[in-house]
Parts: structure tokens; sequence; C-alpha cells
């Protein structure tokens, strides 16, 4: 009878410890692709902003399409330069 209870006692320990992992594995998964969103979404926000900038300039100084392609390639690396830096940040943590 003995070893009965010890093998529910070590066999409730083992479901707790399995259950622990399982949800910890499912949280970092969804963390993960939230990540992977957050990049996405600044990057595509710089090259947005900067080709916006660089269209309300051309208006106003009647340069088609130069600005736009100079503030596309701005946004464009600075988009580079915000995902750089997040996923730094992101590994240290």
């Amino acid at each position: 009878m003995q070893e009965r209870d010890d093998f529910k006692t070590r066999l409730k320990i083992a479901k707790s410890k399995l259950k622990s992992l399982s949800s910890d594995k499912s949280d970092k998964s969804g963390s993960f692709l939230g990540f992977a969103f957050k990049l996405g979404t600044e990057f595509v926000a710089a090259v947005a902003v900067g080709t916006i900038i660089g269209f309300i300039l051309d208006n106003w100084f009647d340069t088609k399409p130069w600005l736009i392609i100079i503030f596309f390639f701005l946004g464009s690396i600075a988009g580079i330069m915000n995902v750089i830096k997040t996923a730094n940040r992101m590994q240290k943590e």
C-alpha cells in the first residue's frame, strides 16, 4: 500500500511539472509571435512615414519624384535601425 501511495505522489509531482513546462512553452511562442509582429510593424511604419513625408514635401516644393525617393530610403534605413535596436534589446532580455 505504501508503494501505491508513493507512486501516486510521484505521479502528481510529475504531472504538475509537465503542466508548468507546457504552459511556459505556449507563453513563449505567443510572445515570439508578438515580437515578430512588432518588428514588422516598426519597419513598415518607418517606411510609410518616410514616404508620406517625401510625398508632402514633393507637392510643396514641386520636385516630384525626388523627395519621395530620398525619404523612402531614409525611412527604410530608419526602419532597419529600429528593428536592429529592438532585436538587440529583446535578445538581452
